[in-house]
């Protein structure tokens, strides 16, 4: 995906958003409702009442960037409304975005000891 680096900071709207919503939409989300400057510099994640769907929206210093992703199958894992807004990592925005449950990746085994 071309967009944010790591170590950007990350917050997630939890619950639903209206998919309809653009930029000017988006970004008066981030201000009310997770109480941040859409213009921080900071990534903002926003999803669709049927989980299929993604918003990304983020500042890179110019102007917004809007990305937007259709799932072909399943659902983007995400909190409950009741939770209000989240952050994340730049590693849990990368497997949010792939569509793995960041909330509980499977690491698989530690390596084995050697010696």
């Amino acid at each position: 995906m071309i967009g944010p680096g790591t170590g950007v900071r990350v917050y997630l709207a939890c619950g639903v958003t209206d998919m309809r919503k653009g930029i000017a939409g988006l970004a008066a989300l981030a201000q009310d409702v997770l109480r941040q400057k859409p213009a921080n510099g900071a990534v903002f994640a926003f999803r669709g009442r049927r989980g299929d769907r993604i918003k990304l929206l983020f500042w890179d210093g110019q102007g917004f960037c809007l990305y937007y992703k259709v799932l072909e199958r399943g659902r983007f894992p995400w909190p409950n409304a009741a939770d209000g807004s989240m952050r994340l990592t730049s590693a849990q925005l990368a497997m949010l975005w792939e569509g793995i449950d960041w909330r509980r990746p499977d690491w698989g085994a530690p390596p084995a000891r050697v010696g």
